[in-house]
């Protein structure tokens, strides 16, 4: 059977020693994006869009600091500890997508407590936009052909050439797409339905419905925790996704009876 071969070069352009990756690009794009939204949010709900810069510069920090401390501390935490100087050195690659889903959490806390602002009306329109994030990254790990699927004779395997010549599930395009799906859903849900809904409901949705994907999607990935996880019968995305999809049931269950 024919498989779509995949070899494209992590690297979009190169002026002499400086590297532009697409992964760079695609974060940055995802970045971007998401400000684009939030300050249509802010129009459309007549809120003052000046603070959402600060917000943003809260969300990168957060994104960034958590996600490097979730790879740290849950993917390979031996290599880590044993060389501490290499936990900053974020370019070589290591960003997990719990640590920062956390990370952004609790920089939204303090940014919505610093500016007396309702944390949960904050939570739900900052989660529609996180979603798209979410299809970037995943398109950029696509393009650095990295958190590969497992082997498979699916007829839409795709042979990551940087990896191994065999045919692989393309996971990163199964959660890419996913994402974008949830996207569009979670924007036409604000649209219509925004006035009804109570504070904390489409981020529990939100929750719910990215963590379902992750935990799905686990099934065909590579192992990627650079240690034995038999002992949890899961893999350990599934086991950090588990916490988030409770609690994104708990915030729907809550706002429906306030």
């Amino acid at each position: 059977m024919e498989y779509f071969t995949w070899s494209t070069n992590p690297v979009a352009f190169a002026f002499g020693p400086i590297h532009i990756f697409w992964y760079g690009i695609l974060f940055a794009t995802a970045i971007l994006s998401g400000l684009q939204f939030m300050k249509w949010v802010y129009r459309t709900e007549g809120k003052d869009e000046e603070v959402l810069e600060s917000m943003f510069l809260y969300i990168v920090i957060g994104i960034v600091v958590g996600a490097r401390l979730g790879h740290v501390l849950f993917y390979d935490p031996s290599y880590y500890f044993a060389h501490p100087a290499k936990i900053i050195a974020v370019w070589e690659g290591g960003l997990a997508s719990h640590g920062g889903g956390a990370g952004v959490i609790l920089a939204l806390y303090l940014f919505a407590k610093k500016h007396k602002l309702n944390y949960l009306w904050l939570l739900d329109r900052v989660a529609i936009p996180t979603a798209l994030f979410g299809f970037f990254v995943r398109m950029g790990n696509f393009m650095n052909s990295e958190i590969v699927g497992k082997p498979t004779d699916v007829p839409w395997a795709v042979i990551f050439t940087r990896v191994d010549m065999l045919p692989r599930h393309p996971a990163q395009l199964y959660e890419s797409f996913s994402y974008l799906f949830i996207f569009v859903l979670l924007t036409a849900i604000y649209k219509t339905k925004r006035d009804s809904l109570k504070n904390g409901f489409l981020f529990g949705l939100f929750l719910v419905l990215i963590f379902t994907v992750r935990l799905l999607v686990e099934f065909v990935k590579v192992k990627q925790a650079d240690y034995d996880t038999s002992f949890l019968m899961m893999t350990t995305g599934q086991a950090l996704s588990i916490p988030f999809l409770l609690a994104g049931f708990a915030f729907m269950f809550w706002s429906s009876k306030k």
